[in-house]
């Protein structure tokens, strides 16, 4: 029991909204009557929401050094998707070449801007409204308020495409290959939280106790293996969601097991004393928005993709998504604090609670008005548990 109390006391951030997730999908499963966990609706639910996973990365790591957002997310997405539609679409340029330049704008537009806010320091809020409305700007122009559509097939299976089922026969009532990606993936985290778990006993860490360490990874290797049969139950592994899981996976290792991950930790927590311990936080927070640029830009693509044509209206609120995400899941307003996973499960809350809601009828404007309510509280718990600690 102690044991227990100790994981809780000292993750307490980590696994509150990871609980509130469970408790909503239970309660959304219930009220929808099945509706929510069918397997078609799982794999919808992974579609729709690609776009809010991939920016809430990116904006984990703006958050952690030093609580700063990008407003001009949504923006930038809709004017990369413009920019996918003149390639792609108008000048039949070649897909891979089409997506190879768009990401290369994004990457110019994070260096854009993040020179202006690392180095000129301007501050962030600014800089990135005024990108807003830049790159808002820029795609009514390119687009001159029409839609460009539709893109090839091999665009569209970015995000509506899924992986072969070559180890199953055709026309399986579940893919064997998505199961078995499941296994490694399962088997791969169990074995890597067995070699953690040796590696903190060598160096004299504490660790929890051996019972509640095997309830643990097991709980998450049958999550993972859920998942799996979920999507194997209906088409089978969607190529987006591989994108993400990758993404998710080297993030989460940067971050946490690489140096210059650790580098956005200081400084948020402090940057004078990162600055004065060595750390170069100019570069830390230029990286940071260069990061964005390019992830916004792959949600770009991965939107357009979904949506089959590059559209004016397209991103509208994308910033507030990935930002609530990012706060929902845990990280701190002040900097600092955060993870990828936290994100990645904060997005989910958001999806959920969108998706089940729909399903029920409940009217867009009480959607907006329970999010609200849902990203507060996440902020209110975030400051009074910091006034706590001190």
């Amino acid at each position: 029991m102690e044991s227990i109390r100790y994981l809780f006391r000292n993750n307490i951030r980590q696994y509150a909204m990871l609980i509130a997730l469970v408790v909503i999908m239970a309660f959304f499963q219930v009220t929808t009557g099945g509706i929510l966990l069918v397997p078609m609706n799982v794999t919808n639910l992974v579609l729709q929401n690609a776009y809010v996973f991939i920016l809430a990365i990116g904006m984990t790591l703006c958050i952690l050094a030093g609580g700063n957002i990008d407003l001009s997310v949504g923006s930038l997405v809709a004017f990369i998707g413009a920019l996918c539609g003149a390639f792609i679409v108008t000048m039949k340029i070649d897909t891979g070449l089409g997506i190879a330049l768009a990401l290369v704008v994004g990457l110019l537009v994070g260096i854009w801007q993040g020179y202006w806010i690392a180095y000129v320091r301007i501050p962030a809020f600014i800089v990135t409204l005024a990108g807003m409305l830049i790159f808002r700007g820029l795609t009514i122009f390119m687009l001159k308020g029409l839609t460009i559509g539709p893109f090839p097939d091999s665009f569209q299976m970015i995000s509506s495409g899924f992986v072969a089922d070559f180890l199953g026969s055709p026309g399986g009532a579940l893919s064997v290959t998505t199961i078995a990606a499941g296994a490694v993936v399962a088997a791969l985290y169990i074995l890597g939280s067995i070699r953690r778990r040796v590696a903190r006993r060598r160096n004299g860490f504490e660790n929890s106790s051996l019972g509640l360490f095997a309830a643990q990874i097991a709980a998450i290797g049958v999550i993972i293996m859920l998942i799996a049969f979920w999507l194997a139950a209906y088409k089978g592994l969607p190529i987006i969601f591989i994108i993400i899981a990758v993404l998710v996976a080297a993030y989460s290792f940067f971050t946490t097991r690489t140096v210059p991950g650790r580098y956005f930790y200081a400084m948020g927590g402090n940057e004078k004393a990162a600055r004065l311990s060595g750390i170069n936080t100019n570069r830390i927070l230029f990286a940071a928005y260069i990061n964005m640029g390019v992830l916004s830009a792959v949600a770009g693509i991965a939107f357009t993709s979904r949506l089959n044509a590059a559209s004016p209206q397209a991103g509208l609120g994308f910033e507030l998504d990935a930002i609530a995400a990012c706060f929902i899941g845990g990280a701190s307003a002040y900097g600092g604090i955060g993870t990828i996973v936290g994100s990645i499960i904060g997005a989910l809350v958001m999806g959920v609670l969108n998706n089940g809601m729909s399903i029920m009828g409940v009217g867009s404007d009480i959607q907006q008005v329970i999010k609200g309510l849902v990203l507060l509280m996440a902020v209110a718990f975030d400051v009074v548990s910091k006034k706590k600690a001190r």
